[in-house]
This record gives C-alpha cells, structure tokens and sequence, in this order.
C-alpha cells in the first residue's frame, strides 16, 4: 500500500481522539467551567453538528480546489478548532470552539476517501479506505485513552493543544505524502456536478443504509456503560478497559471489511448488517456475565465496522462522476446516525424494558439498514438490466442498419 495512505490515517487518527475524549473530560470541563455535567454534554452536540453541516458545505466550496490542498486546508482548520478549544476562556466560547472543530471531520474522510481509492489499483479500492479509516479506530484504542489520561493529569486543555499538535503532524505528512500528481490529476467537475450526485436515488439509498446500520451500533453503544455495571456487574473503573476492547474490535472489522470488500462488496455489506443483527440481540443473554459481556463489546465493534468501508465505497461508486460531495455526506449520515441511534436506545431505555434493551433497537435499527441495502440491491438489478437491455436494442437496430445498407 502506498506510504501516501499513512498521511491519511494520521489526520483521521487526530480527528477520531478528538471527537470521543470529550466524552471522558465531561466531568473535567464541567467542573473547571463551573457548568453542570449535561450543559458541559452539549460540546458533544456541538462537535457532532459541525460535521453534519462541515461535511457537505466545505465538500461543495472545495469542488474545484485540487483535493491535496483542500486535506491540508482542512486539517489546518481542524488545528484551529482544537488550539481555540484549549484557550476557551468559558462555556460558550468552547461550544463555539468544539463546532469549529467538528467542520472540517466529514469533509477530510469524505475526500481523503477519493484520494485513498485514487492511489491503489481498482481491485484494492475498499482496502485502502479501511486503511484510512484505521487512524480513526486505532485512537479508540490508544488516542482517546491517553488523551483522557493527559487531561486528568495535566488539565483538559492539555489534551486539546496535543490534539493540535497531532494536527500539525497530519498537515506535515499530507504535504510531504500524498503525490499532487495522483492525488490532483483527475478532472474536476465543480459545483453543479458534485450537487447532481445527490440527485440519484442510489446514493441516497446507500445513505440511507449508512445511518440505518450505524444508528444500530449507536443505539447500543451509547448506553454500553449502564449495561456493563448494571448487567454483567463491572465496576465502573473497568469500563474505560473495555471500552478499549471495542476499539480492538473495531479495528479488526474495518480491517476485515477492507479485505472482503474489495472481492465482493454487497456480500460483505449485507453479512456486517446481518452479523450486527445477531450480536444486538444476542446482547441480553451476553450481558449476564462478565466473560461474556467483554465477548459482546468486542464482537459489537468487528460486526458494525465490517461495514464502513463497503459503505463508504458504495456511495462513491454510485456517485462516480462526482464523489467528493457524495463521500462527505456519508460522514454527515454517520453523525446523523449517531444522534438518531442514541435517542432510538434511549427511548427503549425511558419506556421500561431493561438496561440491555436500547441492544434489541439496535437490533431492530440493523433489520432496517438489511432492507434499505435489499432495496439499493433491487434498484441497481434492475437499472442494470434495463441498460442492458437498451445495448442490445442498439446493437440489433446497429446491424439490421448495416444489413440494409448491404442490401
């Protein structure tokens, strides 16, 4: 794999530590900030809307720019985003910070994305956007971790200046890295090319599986706290460990959704979704003990990223001409799916069934993400064979001409 990629999954390791370790600071801010603990909760709302609205604005402003100038711009604002984080001098001027940084996160997967296929051979496609996709879960693993340790120890806005300083280091390795002469060769189609992409139904259908499948992994994971202490009896202090093995998960899913997809992309996307199905309902009987509670976190990240890197690829090959906008609005859909996943579990959760039941949503949310994917699978069986079948009325009317003009 091109050493170009490495760039890639140094900025998405930088934008992946800074969007989960406020959740570990919550407690730090709030209390250093003198705000309650669910006003300090709305700089995670703050960042997550900052990339739904970042990813298909700055996708869109940047068409015509050549993509390696707009990563380096991008992550140059993400430095900036996490510098004024650190030097927030109170509540409001941190939401602001936190929304800074979140613009520039759907925008920089979305077009690294492009540039991440446009690097490697068509056959090892899927493969390179998991490897870029490797930095974002490689810091649930060692980034958030240490990150959330540093702020403990020496203030959290230590730990937003060394996310900075991990900007910079992306900024480096993507001027120095990625070639412009591979990177900015392909032609660009500008505004209203990009924009036309979401005219088609395909890309919304891939969409649509996106927020569907995903909101399945957040409508569990957004309350595997209450389900590891209340359930399978952990200790609190055990959590964060944990936590880290649904990192490890993770990244072995995205790196085995990678491999798989490059043979057969639908297959793999449809046996993620049907693998999230099983370990979400599974989760009740999985959550009775604690050997197998660690089982389930780490088989809830393998199963659910299995399917980001055939997702990400499916929106940009039904949006081929123009992906950047396309690619980048995938990002939006994750974060959409975050929230929206979130509230689904919460509800099972406010309704009365169970600590574990915000799971058998999740559950229900996948079955829904298999149908919407069934779906794209239909409309694209039949808009091949209708293009089909247009070919060979073409090529029939072609040789009943030249057996006329013979005649």
């Amino acid at each position: 794999m091109p050493l170009a990629l490495l760039a890639l999954a140094v900025g998405a390791f930088g934008i992946g530590t800074t969007e989960f370790v406020m959740m570990g600071l919550l407690p730090d801010v709030a209390a250093d900030l003198d705000i309650s603990l669910p006003t300090a909760g709305h700089l995670v709302s703050a960042y997550a809307l900052g990339v739904v609205i970042g990813a298909p604005l700055l996708a869109a402003a940047t068409a015509r720019m050549s993509r390696r100038t707009v990563l380096i711009a991008l992550m140059a604002l993400f430095v900036a985003g996490n510098a004024l984080s650190a030097l927030a001098p109170g509540n409001g001027a941190l939401l602001a910070a936190r929304f800074l940084s979140g613009l520039p996160h759907g925008a920089f997967f979305g077009v690294g994305a492009v540039v991440a296929t446009g690097l490697v051979a068509p056959e090892r496609r899927a493969r390179s956007v998991s490897l870029m996709f490797l930095g974002l879960t490689v810091a649930n693993v060692v980034g958030v971790p240490a990150a959330t340790l540093m702020g403990q120890h020496l203030g959290w806005r230590a730990t937003f200046l060394a996310v900075s300083a991990i900007g910079l280091a992306a900024i480096a390795s993507l001027a120095l890295l990625i070639p412009a002469e591979r990177g900015e060769g392909t032609p660009r189609v500008g505004l209203r090319g990009e924009l036309a992409t979401l005219r088609s139904v395909p890309v919304w259908l891939a969409l649509g599986t996106t927020v569907a499948g995903f909101g399945a992994l957040f409508a569990a994971y957004s309350y595997i706290t209450p389900m590891l202490t209340d359930a399978a009896g952990y200790a609190d202090t055990s959590v964060t460990l944990l936590l880290a093995l649904f990192g490890v998960g993770a990244t072995a899913g995205n790196l085995l959704g990678g491999r798989l997809a490059d043979h057969a992309m639908r297959a793999t996307l449809f046996g993620g979704l049907a693998s999230l199905v099983a370990v979400l309902g599974l989760f009740p009987l999985l959550m009775r003990t604690e050997w197998t509670a660690a089982l389930a976190v780490i088989l809830l990240g393998t199963a659910a990223f299995v399917t980001g890197s055939p997702l990400q690829l499916m929106v940009m090959e039904k949006a081929a001409a123009a992906p950047s906008l396309a690619s980048s609005a995938n990002q939006a859909a994750f974060n959409l799916a975050n929230a929206g996943g979130a509230w689904i579990g919460g509800l099972a959760l406010a309704a009365g069934y169970g600590v574990t039941s915000p799971a058998l949503a999740g559950a229900a949310l996948a079955v829904l993400g298999l149908g919407v994917a069934a779906v794209a699978y239909g409309v694209d069986r039949r808009r091949g064979a209708l293009a089909g079948a247009h070919e060979r009325l073409v090529a029939g009317s072609s040789r009943r001409d030249a057996e006329a003009v013979r005649g």
